[in-house]
């Protein structure tokens, strides 16, 4: 139903540009997000009646204060909340200060420490308006190169392309390259993701700007939190809650998952 939804409103076509090197499992349907994933985000934000959004707000700390939430930030002052649902990578709910280190107990702690995700880089390259990108794929998976991963023409692969609008080529990092890189420095790291993308494709032309950037948490790499339906439940009273990909796995469907799990759970707490 959801894909259905999507579907049908355009903000998920079915993926029809040809891709190389593409494993395709039996049974599996391809999707892309002609004006990018964002916009899946923007459009359950808008069904959502009147959800206020606050971007760039870096948690530090929750714990407990007169049957609340107190939720510490970076900068600003600390908020209380009623319900707080955590979603962002396992490793960084454990980075987390305050209550809910003594909150989480050792048998959830074990279970959250067991969750690894893989690291990687990626890099924009984007256009002029009328830039001509001469290849006979929208996007190729690499196989044979210590660097790079994934290459998408990314305009062709949305089946978007335009005159008014320059085409831009996306490049994902291996993942053994993300992890041995992680930390250099990220000019060094874009020169050597660029010098490995000239000998695969040398007919690219130059481009206008270059965007590169580093994915800590990518993907859960070998296993979600175990025995978890798809969220994990801290506190009750107030509700501590967390989920995410972390509980499932690293798609779509892993991410719808774990929000109707989610969603049960803080249902059954209103």
């Amino acid at each position: 139903s959801f894909y259905e939804e999507l579907l049908s409103h355009g903000i998920l076509k079915l993926l029809t540009a040809p891709v190389q090197g593409m494993v395709v499992k039996e049974g599996s349907i391809n999707y892309v997000a002609p004006q990018g994933i964002s916009s899946v985000v923007k459009y359950y934000l808008k069904q959502s009646a009147g959800a206020d959004v606050l971007y760039e707000q870096h948690v530090t700390s929750i714990s407990l204060q007169d049957g609340k939430w107190e939720v510490s930030r970076k900068t600003g002052l600390p908020e209380q909340f009623d319900i707080v649902i955590l979603t962002m990578p396992v490793p960084q709910i454990l980075q987390l200060q305050g209550d809910i280190v003594n909150i989480i107990n050792e048998s959830q702690k074990q279970q959250l420490e067991s969750v690894s995700y893989s690291s990687r880089y990626a890099l924009g390259l984007f256009y002029e308006a009328g830039t001509q990108i001469d290849v006979p794929w929208a996007a190729q998976y690499i196989t044979d190169n210590p660097c790079i991963r994934f290459i998408s023409i990314d305009n062709k692969k949305r089946n978007i392309e335009s005159p008014e609008i320059g085409p831009s080529v996306v490049v994902h990092t291996t993942v053994t390259f993300g992890s041995e890189y992680l930390d250099s420095d990220p000019g060094e790291v874009q020169q050597l993701i660029l010098n490995h993308l000239e000998r695969i494709v040398p007919s690219l032309p130059k481009p206008a700007s270059i965007k590169c950037q580093k994915w800590r948490y990518s993907q859960v790499v070998t296993k979600a939190v175990p025995n978890c339906p798809g969220q994990m439940i801290l506190h009750t009273q107030p509700l501590l809650i967390c989920g995410g990909d972390g509980f499932t796995c690293s798609n779509f469907d892993g991410c719808i998952d774990s929000a109707l799990s989610l969603a049960e759970a803080v249902k059954s707490h209103l």
